[in-house]
């Protein structure tokens, strides 16, 4: 007798509270235990505290004493009816009655049909004001403990719980009209026939496919119809590999012969790179809503294997579309994040992004999350896979509401993700529903799940699929008929087998056709470039003199800086006044700049409004008024694009992924992110190595992103020191052995074919030209600077404007420009460096007497490797021994990605020493013209490197 159940066991706090409101009357009962005494509501005199206070205070004495008043924990979510969803079976026995407990707490059978007053607090009533004992149990358990588990005590906002208990409340909520139930089987049989014909066309391909959860695509679709009508016209998506494919096709509604292609082995692409697995595949996609007939606009985002990686991306993107279309309440545009179960509870960057959620720089006004709970994760149980009760409970953390759902319950579902869609529109809040299904088949449609769960998939096996349910149901009821419900299979198989008959036509495959972010008006009808030049990168003096001013004053009046930084402001002033700039006045000089084009620049970090290194302060802050901040390269032109600096989360995978996906959305923006120290980057290195140097090989998708990585060995410590440029010159494309044709184009056709460029920047000028290059270019290409950190105030690291006027450019080899350069016939040595290096070499150089004997040339652009100036400069002194200088550090590498490149230009016809390369934790290179030494031997023996021959390093 379910409706017996005692109103305390099942329905929660939420019973409690509506039921023992002070104005209405109760009598006492005593448990027979030596638990607290408490009451229960009645219609009879006599009144006491509610049964929650009297819980509360004897929480107060023992928290044992006390059970977990939560309904969700014993709501029927399993469709197949072994586990608990909380991972914890246990409810307390004096908890849960039949009628021949009642007298366990003094109740008797006829005090179930007793009427009693409704409080206003909740909903269950629709118009009635009154119920019985027994009709306020039975509509509460329906409410929250059948096929729906609801969290959302935890929040602490009354409106948005009255909000939620409303829509679950109301009675005759979740009716739905004939037609409303038509259109739920017609996509739950496009769901499932689309994965049967995928089995029975390709038996032994992986497919990761969606079976046990073909709820899921009716559900995105009703995300989406909903939202829709509610005003949204850009969805962005993003989700993991199982049932990828079915959304490709039945939510963004992709050609399914393209779809279909991705199966042939034979198919080669048209495109270049490497590609992708057809379940990792992005799509963007324009087509009219057909349940609002408004128009939709949805970007499923591409993904590598790595779980929720995505994540971070999307939002990104999301914040970049909202941006661009000045929708700062997100009314116009919303994400939708599908994960699995274990992945939610196991990947930290689930949590880096749900702390994202609510930043005023990174916001997306509310995402709603869909988890497919298959409760396993590949082969773990997951008793195994998290400590916390539900997959979801790290949403809790944003008070983001938890609508749990058995997954064979399909109108349930859908009602779940209706009322999920409105709360994001109405709060701009996050919102979760946890899809509580099943895996029909293995991790893989290759892998077989009974080797380490047998009893559930004895259970599975025995499983009636959901559409057969459903559609039994909906035959009973005389909402279709059963040629009907063929018919609609019939036409779904028809369209599938037409478009399989189209794709054995293909030829070739066309990885752009799977492009999710494209640029329309960027490239040419191609994707290609529209030209292979890029103009120079100075801008007019007048222009940099202005920006200068502007860097150095304070544009809102009554503004109170500190002292400090009116110094700062007047050594700005001081600087443009002498036509020179230093690192930070560079930067400004280019963000400006490109300001006045009308190029939006976001930077993006930890503490990058005032700089790591207090060199930046583009955020002026008011040393009186709490909070009243001035941003002045926004007060630069009165038509200029906007200037966004903001202070990130202290996460760098999550905030470098989001940085990443902003930079997807336009390729006319500077898009930033600065490590605080550049060997921070580690932390987000997943979404290096599998978005940032390998995506457009895989999804040819072009990045702007701008990587600023401070590098140096200036007494931080060994974990603030190097950026491990290894590690990006090891993931560089370019071909060290490949001895190039060089052509006028040489320069940035060299730069379309890398997959990233890779800078150490000597100089302020340099720093200022390739950010400006970097949007001038006819394509995107991620680019990494390692900036440095002493350089920032050296006195010698400073730059003319004659270096950054009109006509200049960024130079990827500065050569030597001194005496050795007016007489190369004596010169002994060249030098080639990059970085901070420079400045000690010059010094060392000067303190010697060397100044004409030996050449020192900086290459600002490590890769692609500038070949054709290498070889220039090494012509140009034939008789000098060749020296390659790097900072002293035994790890860092640039010794490797150097070396070959060297001796593929030079045709090893001559001797190249290594300065700076540890020779003891150097490999052997089994090159007799390679020689290895250390940076402080080298300036130890006045740069005579032939001191060392004969001997062995």
């Amino acid at each position: 007798m379910s409706q017996l159940r005692l109103l305390t066991s099942r329905l929660g706090a939420q019973a409690s509270r509506l039921l023992a409101p002070h104005d209405v009357q109760m009598f006492s009962w005593c448990s027979r235990s030596s638990g607290p005494r408490a009451t229960f509501p009645s219609s009879k005199g006599g009144g006491s505290s509610s049964y929650l206070e009297e819980m509360y205070f004897a929480w107060l004495e023992n928290p044992q004493s006390v059970h977990k008043i939560r309904g969700h924990h014993v709501a029927q979510l399993d469709p197949l009816g072994i586990l608990d969803a909380d991972l914890d079976s246990f409810v307390p026995s004096d908890l849960i009655t039949t009628i021949d407990k009642l007298a366990f707490y003094d109740l008797r059978e006829a005090d179930l049909d007793k009427e009693f007053q409704l409080p206003t607090t909740t909903f269950i009533g629709g118009s009635e004001q009154t119920l019985s004992l027994r009709e306020i149990i039975r509509r509460l358990e329906s409410t929250y403990c059948q096929h729906i588990g609801l969290e959302f005590m935890f929040i602490n906002d009354v409106e948005q719980c009255q909000w939620i208990r409303q829509k679950f409340e109301t009675p005759g909520v979740m009716q739905f009209s004939s037609e409303e139930k038509r259109t739920l089987l017609a996509r739950l049989v496009r769901s499932m026939r689309f994965e049967d014909f995928l089995a029975r066309k390709w038996s032994s391909e992986k497919r990761f496919g969606l079976e046990g959860c073909e709820v899921m695509i009716p559900a995105l679709k009703t995300i989406i119809d909903k939202s829709s009508e509610m005003g949204i016209e850009n969805v962005i998506l993003g989700m993991p590999h199982r049932g990828r494919l079915n959304v490709l096709a039945n939510v963004i509604r992709k050609d399914l012969e393209q779809i279909f292609c991705q199966f042939d082995p034979k198919l080669e692409a048209a495109d270049e790179g490497s590609g992708d697995v057809k379940y990792h595949l992005g799509m963007y996609h324009e087509r009219i809503n057909r349940v609002t007939n408004r128009n939709i606009t949805l970007s499923l985002v591409a993904n590598p294997s790595h779980l929720e990686a995505v994540d971070p991306v999307v939002q990104g993107k999301t914040k970049a579309e909202q941006f661009y279309r000045g929708d700062s309440q997100g009314k116009k545009v919303m994400s939708i994040l599908v994960h699995g179960d274990a992945a939610f509870a196991g990947q930290g960057v689930v949590y880096e992004t749900f702390h994202l959620s609510d930043l005023p720089s990174y916001t997306t006004n509310g995402t709603v999350h869909v988890v497919v709970n298959n409760q396993i994760g590949f082969t773990t149980d997951p008793r195994m896979a998290r400590s916390s009760p539900y997959p979801t409970d790290v949403a809790r953390v944003v008070n983001a509401p938890i609508f749990h759902v058995n997954a064979d319950d399909p109108e349930a579902v859908i009602y779940v993700c209706s009322v999920a869609a409105e709360w994001r529109n109405t709060f701009n809040k996050d919102v979760v529903v946890d899809l509580v299904c099943y895996r029909r088949r293995g991790h893989n449609e290759m892998d077989e799940p009974m080797f380490t769960q047998p009893l559930m998939y004895k259970q599975i096996h025995k499983q009636v699929p959901v559409l057969k349910k459903y559609a039994d149901k909906l035959i009973a009821e005389g909402t279709v008929t059963l040629q009907e419900f063929e018919e609609e299979i019939a036409k779904y198989d028809r369209i599938c087998e037409e478009a399989y008959g189209r794709s054995k036509d293909k030829k070739i495959l066309h990885i752009k056709h799977w492009l999710d972010s494209p640029w329309p008006g960027f490239f040419n009808v191609d994707g290609e470039p529209k030209s292979m030049t890029c103009p120079t990168t100075g801008i007019p003096e007048d222009m940099l003199t202005h920006i200068g001013n502007v860097a150095s004053s304070v544009p809102l009046e009554d503004f109170k800086i500190h002292t400090g930084l009116s110094r700062i402001l007047r050594g700005r002033e001081d600087m443009t006044r002498r036509r020179t700039v230093d690192w930070a006045l560079a930067e400004y000089m280019a963000f400006g700049s490109l300001l006045q084009e009308g190029v939006h620049v976001r930077l993006s970090g930890q503490d990058v409004e005032r700089g790591t290194f207090s060199h930046r302060h583009h955020v002026l802050h008011d040393q009186e008024v709490d909070r009243r901040t001035c941003v002045p390269m926004n007060h630069l032109w009165p038509d200029q694009a906007p200037y966004t600096v903001c202070n990130s989360s202290l996460s760098e995978y999550g905030v470098l992924g989001f940085e990443l996906g902003y930079a997807m959305a336009s390729p006319n923006a500077l898009v930033l992110w600065e490590a605080q120290f550049g060997d921070f980057h580690n932390t987000a290195q997943c979404i290096i190595d599998q978005f940032i140097s390998t995506g457009q090989a895989k999804w040819v998708r072009h990045n702007g992103i701008v990587l600023l990585l401070p590098h140096g060995m200036e007494g931080m410590g060994p974990e603030h020191s190097s950026a491990r440029p290894e590690r990006f010159l090891q993931m560089s494309n370019d071909d060290s052995d490949a001895y190039p044709a060089f052509s006028e184009d040489f320069e940035v056709r060299q730069l379309y074919d890398c997959n990233w460029i890779v800078v150490n920047c000597s100089t302020p000028a340099s720093y200022f030209h390739v950010l400006r290059r970097q949007v001038l270019l006819p394509f995107r290409k991620p680019l990494i600077i390692f900036t440095p950190k002493s350089l920032l105030r050296h006195p010698e690291a400073k730059s003319s404007f004659d270096e950054m006027v009109s006509g200049t450019s960024f130079q990827r080899v500065i050569p030597e420009d001194g005496a050795p350069a007016r007489a190369p016939e004596r010169v002994r040595r060249l030098i080639f460096c990059t970085g901070k290096v420079y400045y000690d070499l010059v010094k060392e150089r000067s303190s010697q007497g060397l100044e004409e004997q030996v050449a020192i040339t900086r290459l600002e652009q490590i890769s692609p490797f500038p070949f054709d100036l290498i070889k220039q400069e090494a012509e140009k002194y034939p008789g000098a021994e060749l020296v390659w200088c790097q900072e002293e550090h035994k790890n860092m590498g640039y010794y490797d990605y150097i070396n070959p490149r060297f001796m593929t230009i030079l045709r090893r016809a001559r001797p190249i020493w290594y300065v700076g390369r540890d020779p003891a934790a150097a490999p052997a290179t089994g090159n007799r013209n390679t020689h290895l030494v250390s940076l402080k031997k080298f300036l130890d023996t006045a740069f005579n490197l032939r001191a060392f021959e004969g001997k062995t390093f």
